[in-house]
This record gives structure tokens, C-alpha cells and sequence, in this order.
């Protein structure tokens, strides 16, 4: 199954390799016996799934959450099935990627508002105030 991340670019689902261990929490027997949680991992560094641009700004905006030899990964254990922790695995490796290659908006400088450049003034002249007094009595003590 297919998963778009941006028009005429998937998931490579080959690419992804998965991990299955013992899940912890409520299931009874179930828990003890059967590896439903599944650990997906896609390697962004080195994948030929990713054109050249796509691969540079996915390793830009996922810096913080890639490991060290640039594995994206994905731990599930949410639900008792192996098959369904898998299929979440590879949806959130898509939304990851999908969020990441999203075009970020630009910022548009704004001014500030006028209660806030006079609220500014205020405080300037307040400190400066203070300022003031402070360097008066300080030369008096010097004297």
C-alpha cells in the first residue's frame, strides 16, 4: 500500500525496515507471548527513493529526530495487533515526512501596533528615570 507524501512522490515502503518486540502494558497473556510493538525505520541519508533536493531538505527539517547514521525512526505499540502497529508505524513515517516537506510560510514583517510603541516609551522613560535618580545619589556618596 502506497502512502503520498507530496504529488508524485510515496513512501518508499521497501526501504523500511521493521522491528518487532514484546509490547509492555495491559493484554494479559497476550503481552508476554506475542511482539506487537513495531519499530519502523527509514534511512533518509542514503535512500534512492529521494531526489537530491527532496533527501537535503528532509535531512535540514528532521535533523533533531534522525539518529546518528540518519535512521528516521518510528516506535507503536498502541494496539494488541502486530499488523495494526505496523500500519501506524508507516503512517506516521508519512506524516512525518509529509510535515517536513510542506512549504513553511513566509513571515510578513508587520509594525508595531500604537498602544505598544507608546506602552515602549513609557518604559523607556520609566527606566531612564530610575537611571537618573540612581546616578544622583551615587555622586553624593563619592563626595
Amino acid at each position: 500500500m502506497d502512502h503520498e507524501i507530496l504529488p508524485g512522490l510515496t513512501l518508499p515502503v521497501g526501504e523500511i525496515q521493521l522491528r518487532f518486540s514484546r509490547s509492555g502494558g495491559p493484554g494479559g497473556q497476550n503481552v508476554n507471548k506475542v511482539e506487537t510493538r513495531v519499530e519502523a525505520a527509514l534511512p533518509i541519508t542514503f535512500s534512492r527513493a529521494f531526489p537530491e533536493e527532496v533527501r537535503e531538505r528532509l535531512l535540514a527539517r528532521l535533523g533533531g529526530r534522525l539518529d546518528d547514521e540518519g535512521w528516521l525512526r518510528v516506535t507503536v505499540n498502541e494496539s494488541r495487533s502486530q499488523f495494526r502497529n505496523r500500519e501506524i508505524a508507516v503512517e506516521r513515517l508519512a506524516a512525518i515526512l509529509r510535515n517536513a516537506l510542506r512549504p513553511r510560510k513566509t513571515r510578513k514583517a508587520s509594525r508595531p501596533t500604537a498602544a505598544s510603541r507608546l506602552k515602549m516609551a513609557r518604559r523607556k522613560k520609566l527606566q531612564s528615570e530610575k537611571k537618573k535618580r540612581r546616578a544622583s545619589s551615587h555622586s553624593r556618596d563619592i563626595d
